[in-house]
């Protein structure tokens, strides 16, 4: 492959800043990351440029615009620690995981109280099964031992002063 002049290096030097410009100051392209391969397709470089390369006999030189993708990573990071959202997709990203997040402890928390609320109707039935049981086993043994009497039906409809009916 040849090798590029030095008028057609600085440039695509210039195409590289301006795109970087751009790009970290959100301006975007639809599709486009805040990343070394938008950055390349925005200057109209190749992305392979940005990294090192191999010579025949083994040895690594500097890609030609290497020095250019450090800085666009450098400026990036730097910007990100300064709380800056260059990509609203990534804080997009971030919030949607936030909120997954959140959501899936109160599906766990839903979760523990579905089971609480199992296990107090499972131990409810099972009382009132065996309160049912015992006022059936003492109305049975009410009629066979003859000494229980019924009180006489109210001659009114209406229930006495105080009783709880």
């Amino acid at each position: 492959m040849p090798r590029i002049s030095e008028d057609t290096k600085r440039r695509n030097q210039a195409a590289i800043r301006a795109a970087m410009d751009r790009l970290l100051a959100g301006d975007l392209p639809p599709g486009g990351k805040c990343d070394l391969k938008t950055l390349a397709a925005e200057a109209g470089v190749s992305r392979t440029a940005f990294y090192p390369k191999k010579d025949r006999d083994g040895s690594v030189r500097p890609g030609p615009y290497q020095h250019l993708g450090e800085e666009f990573e450098r400026r990036l990071r730097a910007l990100q620690e300064a709380g800056e959202v260059v990509d609203p997709r990534a804080a997009q990203i971030e919030r949607l995981k936030t909120q997954v997040a959140e959501l899936k402890e109160r599906v766990a928390r839903r979760d523990a109280d579905l089971a609480e609320l199992a296990a107090f109707k499972t131990l409810a039935l099972s009382r009132l099964a065996a309160q049912h049981d015992e006022i059936t086993r003492l109305r049975e043994q009410a009629e066979n031992a003859g000494n229980v009497r019924r009180l006489p039906a109210s001659r009114n409809s209406t229930a006495p002063y105080g009783s709880c009916s």
